[in-house]
């Protein structure tokens, strides 16, 4: 299929190219090997330099892999984030048969802001424990995450979490056990530079950013959380329960 480019004010063709070969790749239109060079300067009506440079920024992103003597490979080890009433990443990634792990950076003891309270139903004065933490599959960063628990309910949750590794593990020494996801927020936005830079990803490219806000048996609010995931490395799968 032929697809000339037309030059847009302000971007550059192998630019375009890009876009519409990263539609291509997410709308599954394009899989598996890439078409050589030759054959995209053909379909986009353009020189194989401008091709290679589309092609090289794809694969700074890590939406493919060049395998030098082999050629260009879409990248089909994305995690699908089965969003359902009960789950949590780390069973997406148990279930892909991936190795996922937390790493803690900190937390701390804040006041809540009316955003955390609003979430959490807690008074405007109230305390929450903070935990920022990286999502790591496969020894890749592909979520950076920020936990809000309430306290004092939840006090020494950091010191819990750093001994279980997860979240859900961590709940369970509260003689939490059972749990389900209350509501999820998903919207795409520019992450900022500590994010990308955590992330590995340039800041022009959007990420996932998802708030959670999960509840007891009761129906109580025990965790308010944002992850803010990379739109190469996760998929989120919305389950009906």
């Amino acid at each position: 299929m032929e697809e000339a480019i037309v030059r847009k004010a302000g971007i550059t063709r192998w630019k375009q190219i890009q876009e519409s070969l990263t539609e291509d790749i997410f709308a599954g239109k394009l899989s598996g090997k890439l078409p050589n060079e030759t054959v995209l300067a053909d379909r986009f009506h353009v020189n194989r330099h401008t091709v290679r440079q589309a092609v090289k920024a794809l694969a700074e992103e890590g939406i493919v892999e060049v395998m030098h003597g082999r050629g260009t490979f879409v990248r089909d080890d994305v995690i699908d984030y089965k969003v359902g009433r009960r789950t949590r990443l780390a069973h997406s990634v148990t279930t892909a048969r991936r190795v996922g792990k937390s790493q803690l950076l900190s937390w701390s003891t804040i006041r809540v802001t009316p955003e955390i309270a609003g979430m959490l139903s807690l008074p405007a004065r109230a305390k929450v424990l903070q935990v920022d933490s990286l999502d790591i599959v496969d020894d890749k960063v592909i979520g950076v995450c920020t936990q809000y628990f309430p306290l004092p309910r939840f006090e020494g949750f950091g010191e819990t979490y750093e001994k279980t590794g997860k979240t859900h593990l961590a709940l369970a020494k509260y003689g939490i056990h059972q749990f389900q996801r209350k509501l999820s927020r998903i919207s795409a936005r520019l992450p900022s530079a500590e994010v990308a830079q955590q992330l590995a990803q340039p800041v022009s490219l959007p990420i996932l950013y998802v708030e959670t806000v999960y509840v007891d048996e009761s129906g109580q609010p025990i965790e308010y959380g944002i992850s803010r995931f990379s739109s190469n490395a996760v998929q989120l799968v919305i389950e009906p329960d």
